[in-house]
């Protein structure tokens, strides 16, 4: 186990399963890696890692990670896979530089995926969303609370039935260490202890995928929570060149292929299919789950 710096400005949190990290390779002094394949995929130095066993997604590495360090949190936190190239198209140095920009109260995301929006208080009806195929068909283990019940009791502590909820899919983003702190360290315990522990400890945890649409509205949710059909940003776009308030994008049900949105500069795509829950207007593509080489049940990489 790495020895860990305190009073650090910036730290990179890897949730890492058998990914090369050649990319990290630069900032390798920056980086907090925990490692969930095992020996064999281990990372290489110049890297240091932590293993972990492999549960939970990158969202079980990253509550551990909260927890275990609450007390010591670098002033800002880069939160990432071991792959980023299928969500992110800039340099870890270029992530870096605007992640040292949050402000507390901030959340620092990374287009060219939009952020989308999650609606689906009830459950994810994986039958309904063919290119959502590689989860359902993978063996999950099954969360019997509803997405809403564990996001009033765990993440909002309100009574509230939110219209909608926006993420940034792959779950990477930055944040102010008083953002973090803002929660107490026993309500990170807790929810680390629901979502990740107990019955819920399993590779593909159905709560990895709920808790990978929650982190934003956990950290902001004056920007990323959305209490009423009227609660629409003005502008299309937030301070990061994402879809604002209220006009993420919808995945469409029945949707075959899992494309994602990819807006690289000011190009993006525009299908007709893709309408704002609460405005109506047009929004750019993005698919939910990130994108993966075929796996097993044995080997399902966390944070995928």
């Amino acid at each position: 186990k790495p020895t860990r710096q305190s009073n650090l400005a910036f730290e990179i949190v890897v949730s890492h399963f058998n990914e090369d990290l050649d990319w990290l390779e630069q900032h390798s002094d920056e980086c907090c890696v925990y490692s969930k394949g095992g020996e064999k995929n281990a990372p290489e130095p110049p890297l240091t890692f932590t293993p972990l066993p492999n549960i939970g997604r990158e969202g079980h590495t990253f509550l551990y990670h909260i927890v275990n360090h609450y007390e010591n949190l670098a002033e800002v936190t880069l939160f990432v896979q071991g792959r980023i190239d299928d969500h992110v198209d800039v340099t870890v140095t270029e992530m870096k530089a605007k992640a040292l920009m949050t402000a507390p109260g901030q959340v620092t995301t990374y287009p060219f995926r939009e952020l989308e929006l999650f609606e689906h208080w009830e459950g994810i009806p994986w039958e309904n969303y063919p290119c959502w195929k590689r989860w359902s068909s993978m063996r999950m283990q099954k969360m019997q609370e509803t997405p809403l019940e564990l996001f009033q009791k765990y993440i909002s502590e309100d009574d509230r039935v939110p219209v909608a909820i926006g993420f940034a899919p792959g779950a990477i983003f930055a944040v102010n260490k008083k953002t973090i702190m803002r929660h107490s360290k026993a309500f990170y315990q807790r929810l680390l202890h629901k979502m990740f522990l107990g019955e819920m400890a399993h590779a593909n945890p159905e709560t990895g995928h709920y808790m990978e649409r929650f982190w934003l509205a956990l950290f902001n949710p004056s920007e990323y929570v959305q209490w009423d059909v009227s609660d629409v940003s003005n502008a299309e776009r937030n301070q990061d060149g994402q879809l604002a308030k209220g006009r993420w994008y919808r995945t469409p049900m029945g949707a075959a292929d899992d494309l994602g949105a990819m807006r690289r500069g000011e190009e993006s795509e525009r299908p007709e299919s893709s309408i704002s829950p609460s405005t109506g207007s047009s929004n750019s593509p993005v698919s939910s789950e990130t994108e993966l080489s075929t796996i097993t049940d044995e080997e399902t990489l966390d944070g995928k």
